[in-house]
């Protein structure tokens, strides 16, 4: 008799099913190459207020930096939004490999240009060509579940937090130490005249060079995981006029030789109920956690009295690297044990909640601050609720699994998981702009003593969990 085993199943029960070893070499690589994308996006973390101070877009008003911080992060994400899907569904018939080398070569050469950028105009379009030309994540999503089975996924996913909690600790570290090297390492870098004109150049160089080593490895020594993927040649003579990748799936088929089951579909049979669901929860999580990183900075960086704590970009750099130590420490060692015994679902719903503390804590450090300033009780406020907003992290294992299983076969993982990130990156572009604007406008009106949006985004947090209420108990099987 064969037991029927499922990631939802207990540990207990799943004990007596022995799980496939994970391919290692080809895992590791896929690990490696996921650190591009958080040294990318957390490097400017800690320095992106200063920076829009230094370029003098707010003419002096404090109550401004937040406005354009968030447009900041918001880009990368709005352009992503514009491409991702396209990405991931080119992967599908391509391969993700060449796919991703693309990737790695637009996250290298638009962080050497923000380095560089002097204008507010000029940091636009280097973080809008970021996003463009970055069609990584639903990529390397698919990747993964197509290195794993249902045996193994949940512990593949328990390691993936490795490489962004890697990324989120030494990106606020690169960012917040080698910003201004000429005013902080005078003996070293005082007479360099290049980095006194580009301050900032020096953090971006570092996850840009680190890109430039991801794409001769991906090109060394990543395996194809799509069978049979066509050619870019053979694809574009399939092309006629505008028509997509929908319109020749099926004149596709006797060149890459699939059966119907392994065949992508259609981007119209992607919008099924389950693939909808899975999306959504995805998008409104994203939506919760990037509330949540854009807002801890620039709180930690707005002085006292506008009730912030008034801390310098290498401070906050090490609050943020201590929060990526210790998410890679629980995700690594717990998130297989948690989900194994609490199932996709329960783990999920968890995390959202997490955020309700975690959000509450902000008007809470900000009152004892200003009571107290920045007394020991200060800084165990803050450690508390950076260890509770790891909750927000552990859905993010649960939510990819549903995603997995939500796809109509296995030839479309790619069109779904950039169908999913697609979602999740309009989400994100949203939700920094949103959330940081509406952190400005709270200063500058006092609305709620400056606390209102705080109140704003646990209603968001409770919204969330309404969604995730949709989820069914028991994956999906295809």
């Amino acid at each position: 008799m064969t037991t029927q085993v499922d990631e939802e199943t207990p540990l207990l029960q799943a004990q007596s099913v022995k799980r496939t070893p994970l391919p290692w070499f080809q895992f590791s690589i896929v690990l490696f190459l996921q650190l591009a994308e958080p040294l990318t996006s957390q490097v400017i973390s800690p320095f992106a207020p200063q920076l829009m101070r230094d370029i003098g877009i707010t003419h002096g008003n404090e109550s401004q930096v937040g406005y354009y911080v968030g447009l900041m992060q918001s880009l990368f994400f709005l352009t992503q939004a514009f491409t991702v899907l396209h990405w991931s569904r080119i992967s599908d018939y391509v391969g993700r490999k060449p796919v991703i080398l693309v990737g790695l070569f637009g996250l290298s050469i638009s962080m050497f240009c923000f380095g560089l950028s002097t204008t507010f105009w000029g940091l636009v379009l280097s973080r809008s060509l970021n996003g463009a030309l970055n069609g990584n994540i639903g990529v390397i999503k698919s990747m993964m579940v197509e290195l794993t089975d249902s045996t193994n996924i949940a512990q593949a996913y328990a390691y993936m937090p490795i490489a962004w909690s890697t990324g989120g600790t030494l990106g606020p570290i690169i960012g917040g130490s080698l910003s201004r090297p000429a005013e902080r390492f005078p003996k070293l870098f005082g007479q360099n005249e290049f980095l006194k004109t580009y301050p900032y150049f020096l953090p971006c160089a570092v996850p840009a060079t680190f890109s430039a080593l991801a794409w001769l490895v991906t090109f060394l020594f990543l395996k194809e995981t799509v069978k049979s993927p066509a050619s870019v040649s053979r694809i574009l003579k399939l092309r006629k006029g505008n028509d997509d990748l929908d319109s020749k799936a099926s004149s596709a088929v006797p060149i890459v030789e699939l059966s119907d089951a392994d065949k992508p579909l259609p981007l119209r049979a992607l919008l099924t109920p389950r693939v909808i669901v899975a999306a959504g929860n995805y998008a409104f999580l994203s939506l919760v956690d990037i509330a949540f990183r854009a807002i801890q900075p620039l709180f930690l960086s707005t002085p006292i009295a506008l009730g912030g704590l008034g801390l310098p970009p290498s401070t906050i750099g090490n609050i943020l690297s201590i929060y990526g130590v210790c998410n890679g420490i629980i995700q690594v060692f717990l998130f297989a044990r948690i989900h194994d015994y609490f199932g996709s679902k329960k783990t999920f719903v968890a995390g959202i909640a997490s955020a309700f503390p975690a959000f509450m804590a902000f008007p809470i450090i900000s009152y004892m601050a200003k009571a107290q300033g920045l007394s020991t009780a200060v800084w165990i406020a803050v450690a508390l609720q950076t260890i509770i907003s790891i909750g927000l992290s552990l859905s993010y294992g649960a939510i990819f699994i549903f995603i997995a299983a939500a796809s109509p076969n296995r030839a479309s993982l790619g069109a779904t998981n950039g169908l999913s990130q697609m979602t999740v990156s309009i989400m994100r572009a949203i939700g920094p702009a949103a959330a940081n604007s509406m952190f400005s406008l709270s200063i500058e009106k006092d609305y709620l003593n400056g606390y209102l949006v705080y109140y704003v985004l646990v209603l968001v947090v409770g919204a969330a969990m309404v969604v995730a209420s949709m989820l069914p108990r028991k994956l999906w099987t295809q």
